[in-house]
Formats: structure tokens, sequence, C-alpha cells
């Protein structure tokens, strides 16, 4: 299963449960990244750079569901219904 990861103006819900704000991702990204190490060997992450990404499955963190993970417009989204929103 290959899934879009919602812009400024979508979000997920999950059509089973009506959750609206708990997923688990699973991603794959490649990356470029500038590693600056100082003089004792430890280094920090400056710049990265996202090459490509993938999301591989979104699941519902409610109802376990993966098959009814949709994207809907935040316009759309009925946040008293959410499981999280009690």
């Amino acid at each position: 299963m290959s899934t879009v990861i919602p812009d400024a103006a979508h979000r997920w819900r999950c059509a089973g449960c009506g959750n609206l704000t708990r997923f688990d991702v699973t991603r794959t990204r490649r990356t470029t990244e500038y590693w600056h190490f100082d003089l004792a060997g430890d280094h920090r992450v400056e710049e990265t750079a996202v090459e490509s990404e993938s999301v591989e499955s979104v699941t519902c963190r409610w109802c376990g569901r993966a098959d009814a993970i949709e994207v809907i417009s935040r316009n759309d989204a009925v946040v008293a219904n959410d499981p999280a929103a009690g």
C-alpha cells in the first residue's frame, strides 16, 4: 500500500472508527545530510535534503486498521467525532 502524505489543506481520517489524530506511519526516506564533526569526534546533522520519500503504510492507532485510512479536507473533518477528543 502506498499512501499520500496530506498537504496543508488535507488530513488523514480512519473511516473505520473516525480517528483524526493518531496514526502509525511507516515510510522510507532517501536523504543527503551534512554532518559536522567537532574535534572530539561528536557530530550533529546541520542540513538534511530529502531526495525521495514513500509512505509504505498508515495504520490507525485506535482500531488498528490500515485498510480504512483516507485523505480528507481539513474543512470536512468533524473533530467532535474523533475518539481522541473525548
